[in-house]
C-alpha cells in the first residue's frame, strides 16, 4: 500500500502536471483554442503553429517547470521516492488531464522537467540523446521516442535502477502518446525539422 506521503506526492504531481499551459497561453494571446489547429495537441510544438516562437518557448518552459516543481516539492517535504512519484504523476497529468477529458500533450517536455529535477545528470544524458537523434533524423517525434527507449538503459548502467524504473514507465506513456506519429514515421510522412508544414498536417 502507498503511504500518505506517496499519495500526497501523487496528487500534487497530477494537479500541477495537468495545468494546460499551452491551451491557456494560446487563448490569452488571442489565438483561440489551440486544440482546433495543427495536431490539436496542447504542447509547445502545436503552440508553435500559431506562428509565435515566443509563445512556444514559454509553453515549453512552463511544461518542463510544472513537472520539475512537483518533483522538487515532493523531494523537499517527503523524500526521494515521493519525488519520483510526483514527477511521474505530473507527466501523466500532462498527458491525461481530467479537465480536458484526458486529452493532453505528448509529455516530452514534462519528461525533461522531471529528469532534471530528480537527477540532473540523467537529464543531461536525455538532452544529449534527444539532440543527437534530432540531428540525425530531423524528426522531433522520433527523437522523443528514441530518448524514451534509450534512457532507461542508460540510467540502469549508470547505476540508478530506481530512476531507470521511472524512465521505463514514463517512456512507455510517451511512446503510447506518439502512436499516431509512429504510424506516420513508418509511412514516411512525418514532417521533418525545417520542412514547411501544411496547416492541417498533424504532429
Amino acid at each position: 500500500m502507498m503511504g500518505n506521503e506517496n499519495i500526497l506526492a501523487l496528487v500534487l504531481g497530477y494537479i500541477l502536471g495537468s495545468i494546460p499551459f499551452g491551451l491557456l497561453i494560446a487563448r490569452f494571446a488571442g489565438h483561440g483554442d489551440i486544440r482546433n489547429i495543427g495536431s490539436g495537441n496542447i504542447g509547445a510544438t502545436n503552440v508553435l503553429r500559431t506562428g509565435s516562437k515566443k509563445l512556444a518557448i514559454f509553453t515549453l518552459v512552463l511544461d518542463m517547470g510544472k513537472a520539475a516543481i512537483a518533483a522538487l516539492l515532493a523531494a523537499h517535504f517527503f523524500g526521494f521516492v515521493p519525488s519520483l512519484i510526483a514527477g511521474g504523476a505530473a507527466l501523466f497529468g500532462h498527458c491525461y488531464p481530467v479537465w480536458l477529458k484526458f486529452k493532453g500533450g505528448k509529455g516530452v517536455a514534462t519528461y525533461f522537467g522531471v529528469l532534471f529535477a530528480v537527477f540532473w545528470q540523467i537529464g543531461l544524458v536525455a538532452a544529449a540523446i534527444w539532440i543527437v537523434s534530432a540531428l540525425l533524423t530531423r524528426i522531433v517525434s522520433l527523437s522523443g521516442i528514441i530518448t524514451s527507449i534509450a534512457l532507461p538503459i542508460a540510467a540502469y548502467f549508470m547505476g540508478y535502477p530506481k530512476i531507470a524504473g521511472l524512465c521505463v514507465v514514463l517512456g512507455a506513456i510517451i511512446i503510447l502518446r506518439h502512436r499516431e506519429n509512429i504510424g506516420r514515421i513508418l509511412a514516411g510522412t512525418e514532417p521533418k525539422i525545417g520542412a514547411k508544414r501544411k496547416r492541417k498536417n498533424k504532429e
